[in-house]
């Protein structure tokens, strides 16, 4: 994964260009990375736990980076665009084509509803700015599937590692210029600046990932301090001179905090905070343990130096076999995340429900997993063998910094151009989709008066399978005026106002299970003149304080009460059960009943609307992958939800309440299937299409009157029929 390559001496390949320039070596090194990259590979296939292995390449990364740099402080021009080509020159081959040979296993192997997902995930691995697509999706609910279970996700640390390229030799300039025009030494000016930069990003680290772990994993402000780590240890090194025994107890000190990191201490959801500091220090202690000439100084300078105890760490690490998986390192780091993504979507044993946080995205067996990894190793091999060396060893490329830099763009036109024409294909098969006649693809109506359809043509589905982030609710404009909440709790107000005096003042409090119902609830709040205010947060449903919700959300359902006693509305719609995938099905929404206590206290009406089902799987991929017909994507009934709906017993005996029932728009009395009416009712688990969820409107307002003995205001016109 790190860019300088360190040759073994009794084993020596042909040097490659950055080598000749550096003309120095670490075996223990590059060792040390084959030490990494098995753990990360392994961690990967098998445990599904961080291993460190990812932190220890940051820090070789910045420390080889440094050295190479170091040398230039003694004189001469900096180079930076021409290190810029030959780095970026190097990285970026092997990783087009470990790039284009995943985008073509996206097109043949992965359902279409994970295209969308996989086009970005591809764009930003090939600008080098995966990790902030990652970070910013591991924190979005409704994106919340997009980090998981995607073939191109390892490509979070390499774009750290890109962007630190890019960033590191500006500030080891800006040092180098710094020491010439003042009497300070480089070596102290550096120092100083990565000195700060590693307190200032670990100190960020450790809050970051106390507060908000998801996002802290993929940033590379948090990632900063390993990088500057490794560059304080170049710069130390030339100036450490510890005993044998020293060196001896460094070195294995060294590699067990790696090989424990993971295995032995629990890191779950604790990384990139202080617990990283265990593989950083680590494989510092490794490199202090070994040749004692730094990365900048040149090997014949050291040649008569002991080069530690017979029975060192570094003996080991510059072993023959060691040094060959150093060699592929980085092309098998490429190549064995998507093979083993690519095979669990493939054989339907991984589903990708990881955290996108590093933690494996299936289970394999021992057998299967060294399959995946002996592939990987072969693709890696010849990928370095006969694409990587060939290229940096290409004397024409490296002539001058413009052939450089052609090289560069064309890797990058080789990933860039397939992609395009990816996007390009999904954008027709939407178009047509659109075209489509409506009378084809009528949702729930097909399931609510099926007399009116019957013997309805297959059709192509709706909505398109990669098309499905548009298909959340939208809750209209935000909270105005008087009604805009000053609780910072109740961030997320909604307000649906009416062209003249509101006939109705209605709160709707709930989660994302709320807000799939929102085309519907706005067009009936539109047509009817009612005023509609909705208090929504993702994972959070309404009810009074519970210890089965955390506190963020305990602290919503406060504000929102409050907020609603401030109003008083006429009414709260919310959701009055939660169903769940497995016994038994449904519940009553903890706490509910005393949660819309304090509100029919004050006369408020209460409408509760039952849960739609939630499934073990995912309904649209399983319809892609089995089709609609299939057993596993109709669940029977009986295993979606309970006989009799839990709200059914409150409102019996509160007049207040109202129990409004939806399962007919989505169950038969049998089944609940994926697809009604040419449409999929589900884009995920649990959560209903926007296009399914505008198809019955009209059942929903009528069901919503009828439940509470209210009047229409204003009678719908043919005009205003949703289209679905």
């Amino acid at each position: 994964m790190t860019v300088d390559t360190v040759q073994h001496p009794r084993t020596p390949p042909r040097p490659l260009a950055s080598d000749r320039q550096a003309g120095t070596f670490r075996p223990e090194v590059q060792g040390l990375r084959a030490v990494a990259l098995v753990l990360v590979v392994v961690y990967h296939v098998w445990l599904g736990r961080v291993s460190g292995g990812v932190d220890v390449f940051l820090l070789v990364s910045a420390f080889l980076l440094t050295g190479s740099f170091a040398r230039r402080a003694e004189g001469g021009a900096l180079g930076l665009r021409a290190y810029w080509a030959r780095v970026f020159g190097r990285l970026l081959p092997p990783a087009a084509v470990v790039l284009l040979a995943t985008v073509i296993a996206s097109i043949a192997f992965f359902p279409q509803v994970r295209w969308g997902t996989l086009i970005e995930h591809a764009w930003a691995s090939l600008l080098y700015v995966q990790n902030w697509d990652l970070a910013f999706k591991a924190v979005d609910y409704q994106a919340a599937d997009a980090a998981t279970a995607s073939p191109f996700q390892h490509f979070w640390s390499l774009s750290i590692q890109g962007q630190v390229f890019i960033l590191w030799p500006l500030v080891l300039a800006g040092c180098i210029l710094a020491s010439r025009r003042t009497r300070f030494s480089f070596t102290a000016i550096a120092g100083t600046v990565f000195a700060l930069i590693f307190a200032g990003s670990l100190a960020f680290s450790v809050h970051e990932t106390a507060t908000n772990q998801a996002f802290a994993y993929f940033d590379t402000r948090a990632r900063l301090w390993e990088f500057a780590a490794g560059s304080l240890l170049a710069l130390a090194l030339p100036y450490l001179n510890p005993s044998r025994l020293t060196r001896l107890v460094l070195g294995w000190a060294g590699i067990t905090l790696i090989i424990a990191c993971g295995l032995v201490v629990q890191v779950e959801n604790q990384f990139p905070g202080w617990i990283a500091l265990i593989p950083v220090l680590g494989a510092a202690a490794v490199i202090a343990s070994g040749n004692q000439h730094g990365p900048g100084q040149d090997q014949g300078q050291d040649q008569g130096q002991d080069r530690g105890h017979r029975f060192g760490v570094d003996r080991l690490l510059s072993a023959a076999p060691v040094l060959s998986v150093g060699r592929i390192s980085y092309a098998l780091y490429l190549w064995h995340w998507p093979i083993l993504i690519t095979y669990l979507v493939t054989t339907g044993t991984g589903t990708g429900t990881g955290t996108g946080t590093g933690a494996g995205a299936g289970t394999v067996s021992v057998g299967e997993g060294a399959l995946i990894i002996a592939v990987s190793a072969v693709l890696a091999w010849g990928t370095t063998r006969l694409v990587e060396r060939p290229l940096q060893d290409w004397s024409w490329v490296h002539r001058n910094k413009r052939r450089r830099a052609t090289l560069t763009v064309g890797c990058a036109l080789i990933v860039a151009v397939p992609l395009s024409g990816w996007e390009t294909r999904i954008s027709a098969q939407e178009q047509q989709l659109a075209q489509q006649s409506a009378a084809l693809n009528p949702g729930a109506k097909a399931l609510l008066t099926p007399d009116e359809y019957e013997g309805l043509p297959e059709a192509a589905l709706l909505p398109a399978a990669t098309n499905l982030g548009g298909e959340w609710g939208n809750a209209g404009p935000s909270c105005e005026g008087e009604y805009r909440p000053q609780d910072p709790d109740l961030s997320s107000c909604h307000q649906i106002e009416p062209d003249g005096q509101a006939t109705r003042t209605v709160v709707v409090i709930g989660d994302s299970h709320a807000n799939q119902l929102m085309p519907a609830l706005t067009r009936i709040a539109e047509d009817n003149q009612w005023r509609m205010i909705s208090l929504l947060r993702n994972a959070c449903r309404y009810g009074a304080e519970s210890e089965t919700r955390d506190e963020a959300c305990n602290a919503r359902n406060d504000a929102a009460r409050d907020y609603v006693l401030n109003l008083r509305p006429d009414a709260v719609i919310t959701h009055g059960t939660l169903s769940t995938a497995e016994e038994p099905h449904e519940l009553l929404v903890p706490a509910w009943e005393e949660g819309v206590g304090v509100f029919l206290q004050e006369g408020i009406e209460v409408v509760g609307i039952r849960d739609n089902p939630r499934f073990a799987i995912n309904m649209f991929e399983c319809v892609e992958l089995h089709g609609q017909d299939a057993p596993q994507c109709n669940t029977p009934r009986d295993q979606a939800l309970l006989p009799v709906n839990p709200v059914e017993a409150i409102a019996a005996r509160e007049p207040l309440v109202h129990s409004l029932d939806l399962t007919p728009a989505y169950c038969t009395d049998t089944t609940c299937p994926a697809v009604v009416g040419n449409v999929y009712v589900y884009m995920d688990l649990d959560h209903l299409t926007r296009t399914y969820v505008e198809s019955l409107t009209d059942h929903l307002e009528d069901q919503l009157f009828t439940t509470t003995g209210w009047t229409t205001t204003t009678p719908r016109t043919p005009e205003q029929e949703p289209a679905p």
